[in-house]
């Protein structure tokens, strides 16, 4: 049996690690709000730490530089993302009309995943490793809607059509932003609305293909 001092040092290390983790997940709640509100080059280290409310060497024991917080923040959201579509490809409602209702539904939910997104592509030109890594990111997101498309019958082009209905999608989102005269709920029905729309358009597109 495990002499009790074992046992206070396993505990001991499970809150440690408890310890590490929660401040990692603070961490990373900073920068997603930093990265959310301006490009990804004007957010430095020392900011994130300060809205973190530790210390700018504390935050370097958890991360090496921006660009590893920023893809950490971004990741997560964009995981919890990648796992509905998964759940809805493989389950009963595997359909264009879910599929892209739901894309609305969670970038208008979680606008700051949409933001930080934006904030980066358009600030210009990153290092090659870094863009790699979004694009690969948005890749797992393509290939889901390649097997959705695929499921619908789509045997050629199929990345093609991935692609345009995902720039559509984040199109609406971009375009039809908040307003100070528009609630919550109305600015997420028009956008649904519009996907609505958008997947009828490509519905009856992919219908007409010989």
């Amino acid at each position: 049996m495990a002499s009790e001092k074992q046992k206070n040092g396993g505990t001991f290390t499970r809150l440690k690690e408890r310890e590490k983790d929660l401040r990692k997940t603070i961490i990373v709640d900073a920068a997603e709000k930093l990265f959310a509100s301006k490009p990804f080059h004007r957010v430095n280290m020392r900011e994130i730490a300060r809205e973190a409310g530790i210390s700018p060497s504390a935050i370097y024991r958890h991360f090496p530089d921006q660009k590893s917080l920023f893809l950490e923040s971004f990741s997560r959201g964009t995981m919890a993302l990648k796992d509905e579509f998964d759940s809805i490809i493989s389950g009963g409602r595997a359909s264009i009309e879910h599929l892209t209702e739901r894309f609305i539904e969670y970038f208008t939910e979680k606008d700051q995943y949409f933001r930080m997104m934006i904030n980066f592509f358009l600030e210009g030109p990153v290092e090659q490793e870094m863009f790699e890594k979004l694009s690969d990111i948005e890749r797992t997101m393509l290939d889901q809607i390649d097997v959705l498309l695929r499921k619908m019958g789509l045997e050629s082009d199929v990345r093609l059509y991935s692609h345009t209905l995902f720039a559509a999608l984040t199109g609406i989102v971009a375009i039809f932003r908040s307003t100070p005269d528009k609630s919550y709920n109305e600015i997420l029905n028009h956008r649904k609305r519009i996907a609505g729309v958008l997947s009828s358009i490509f519905k009856a597109a992919l219908e007409k293909r010989p």
